[in-house]
């Protein structure tokens, strides 16, 4: 069991500065991307999260990553909601090289590409007049040796053991490694374009394959590291010959930890990607090991748990002309959402409530339901993974503002997964 990213949750689209006009006014009103011109019908966009409801085999890597009718479900359950733009959880693009198992995936050496099953997903997406978008992922390093006992990435430094999970020392890709790293990404998107897929997103933030630490013409310079990631656009381009297509990027703001990404440099990349005509930039933050966010954030971030990255979000839009920037993690209240809209951007999670974002449009809520969790992020994301399941399953979703159920769920935890991983959840 690997740990959802903390900043995984739910997000609101940029738009521009207003001073007056009500929460549900500001949070209605479409928004319409710079390069491909699609139109998302509100601001709210939900961001991506590994649902991990793909098939998976052990044994077999061709029996792994097909959509199946839970998925189908739970994006049939998220679209009832009401919600502008939903962002898939990440769909890897190597059936060898999976953030987690469970996750869906489109490689061009399976048997099928289980087009079929990704246009049921587009299909239940899209009922209530959502935009999708596929969110691809190579995980690079960050792959449990368990998987993947040989991972791949740009450079051989190896990730280190997070709550349990043990990684191999990784392999430097070559150049040859990164071409058809460039062409998978390609191929996976034409994939969800001919299965009615509205975009995706290029997973380029908390450490995976799109950051790297080279030396060669694909390292070195900030330019010279950013540019498989320019290569990836191009060939999405290329590939998919449609120009309506949406090309998204979900970016850190700031590793978080000694030598990484700092938040000078992600504005750099922001204005790369503006020049290769990214329709919107969702900003996060932070590495796979460093699951809380640490005193280096400030002032980019806020205390409170609403709203991690509004302060970012601000900065990088004060860089940018055309691309939209969408900040994600931690939102409550439409207050606090409204606030941000306002100052910028941002969102909240669904996986306790995927009717969320009408309930707040027809004025029903404020605020989203809360937790009586200990203050364990791992563990949220745990309970999280644990709703998402349950959507999934059409079953009734486990209400964790109650204390017992709250009880019951640690104490299930504590009995069924390994001592090293509860000893990170419980610690």
């Amino acid at each position: 069991m690997q740990p959802f990213h903390p900043y995984a949750q739910y997000s609101f689209v940029q738009q521009p500065e207003q001073t007056t006009a009500s929460t549900y006014m500001v949070s209605m009103q479409p928004v319409t991307f710079p390069f491909s011109g699609r139109t998302a019908k509100n601001r709210f966009l939900k961001s991506a999260m590994s649902e991990r409801l793909a098939t998976f085999s052990p044994f077999d890597p061709s029996g792994r990553g097909q959509p199946t009718e839970e998925l189908v479900r739970l994006y049939e359950t998220w679209a009832k909601g009401d919600i502008g733009i939903i962002v898939t959880g990440n769909i890897q693009i190597k059936k060898d090289h999976l953030e987690a198992t469970g996750n869906t995936i489109i490689d061009r050496d399976l048997p099928s590409v289980y087009l079929q099953e990704w246009i049921e997903v587009a299909r239940a997406a899209k009922s209530q007049g959502s935009l999708i978008i596929g969110q691809l992922n190579h995980p690079g390093r960050q792959v449990s040796i368990n998987i993947q006992p040989y991972p791949e990435a740009p450079s051989d430094v190896e990730q280190p053991s997070t709550g349990g999970v043990l990684f191999g020392r990784p392999t430097p890709l070559t150049k040859d490694g990164i071409k058809d790293i460039v062409n998978r990404f390609a191929y996976a998107a034409s994939v969800l374009h001919r299965a009615g897929f509205d975009g995706v997103q290029l997973h380029a933030a908390h450490g995976y394959l799109l950051t790297n630490m080279r030396t060669d013409e694909y390292g070195g310079s900030l330019v010279n590291r950013a540019q498989i990631l320019l290569e990836i656009i191009a060939a999405i381009r290329q590939a998919v010959q449609s120009p309506s297509f949406i090309i998204s990027v979900k970016l850190n703001s700031q590793d978080s930890v000694p030598e990484g990404f700092c938040i000078e440099e992600s504005i750099m990349v922001a204005k790369l990607l503006e020049i290769a005509g990214v329709d919107f930039i969702e900003v996060s933050g932070g590495v796979y090991e460093q699951i809380t966010r640490s005193s280096r954030d400030k002032p980019y971030t806020v205390e409170t748990r609403e709203g991690y990255f509004v302060g970012y979000a601000e900065l990088l839009k004060s860089h940018l002309n055309l691309s939209k920037v969408v900040a994600t993690g931690g939102f409550q209240t439409s207050q606090g959402m409204a606030d941000a809209v306002l100052a910028r951007d941002r969102g909240q999670p669904l996986t306790a409530e995927p009717l969320l974002v009408r309930d707040i449009l027809r004025g029903e809520k404020k605020k989203a339901k809360g937790d009586k969790f200990p203050e364990s992020p791992m563990l949220r994301f745990v309970a999280s993974a644990e709703q998402i399941a349950e959507i999934g399953n059409g079953q009734d979703i486990t209400d964790f503002d109650n204390a017992f159920h709250v009880a019951r769920f640690i104490a299930k935890m504590q009995k069924e997964i390994p001592a090293a991983i509860s000893e990170a959840l419980f610690s």
